[in-house]
């Protein structure tokens, strides 16, 4: 009889909720709490879009800047607010050199995800601001730092209308130290429509970077800003 289950039994729905919610949280793709947008399916252009997070860095970002002019190819950066106000003169080449600039919070600390919503507006009003400054305009589109998602952001995002835009090819590039694992992983991953996540903060991504442009440049990929993907 039901009575007689244990108590335990009546709590699997609630962990089964609340493992939805967290895997939700953490997985753009699902569109759990905001609509995000992930790279494009079933795409039959030969375009990417090479997206970096958490710069500018006053080391590795300029010598990205240098890749990208080399091999002629877009990217689009995802900039943290306080290494803006560290390094303006980088941002300001980013804009002037055609480069495309999102918004990624303004301190992007690790207890960032839990906000509120009006922390959260504070965060991207301050980063919009700050970029509105050095280039002229503020910033369409934002990235929620390590990707995850709240309802509190929800709001926020919702308030200030950005558009959300996510990834489907990760490089770890963070996590991961060895740069010929990483050039593996990416390229084994990119496909027409793809939007492959970078941070310009790590040693391994410029080389890594310089294969990938190799290898999109010889497999006749070209390279394009989120915003030309969003007005597919």
């Amino acid at each position: 009889m039901a009575n007689d289950l244990p108590i335990w039994v009546y709590f699997i729905p609630v962990l089964i909720w609340l493992w939805i919610v967290m895997i939700g949280s953490f997985s753009l793709s699902w569109n759990f709490h905001l609509k995000a947008f992930t790279g494009l399916k079933r795409y039959s252009k030969m375009e990417v879009a090479i997206t970096f997070d958490d710069g500018p860095h006053g080391q590795y970002t300029p010598e990205v800047l240098e890749l990208l002019k080399k091999y002629d190819a877009k990217a689009t950066f995802f900039l943290i607010g306080k290494q803006v106000q560290k390094h303006p003169e980088l941002v300001k080449k980013m804009s002037t050199s055609g480069y495309a600039i999102g918004n990624h919070s303004f301190s992007h600390t690790p207890a960032i995800s839990f906000s509120s919503t009006k922390t959260w507006m504070s965060e991207i009003e301050q980063t919009d601001s700050i970029i509105e400054k050095i280039t002229g305009s503020q910033p369409a589109i934002f990235r929620p730092p390590y990707g995850v998602t709240t309802p509190h952001l929800a709001k926020a995002i919702k308030r200030t209308g950005h558009k959300v835009i996510g990834w489907n090819v990760r490089s770890y590039d963070t996590a991961i130290n060895d740069a010929e694992l990483i050039k593996k992983r990416v390229i084994n991953r990119v496909k027409p429509g793809s939007i492959i996540l970078f941070h310009d903060t790590q040693a391994n991504t410029v080389e890594v970077l310089e294969h990938l442009l190799l290898f999109l440049q010889q497999n006749r990929y070209k390279t394009v800003l989120i915003k030309d993907f969003l007005n597919e």
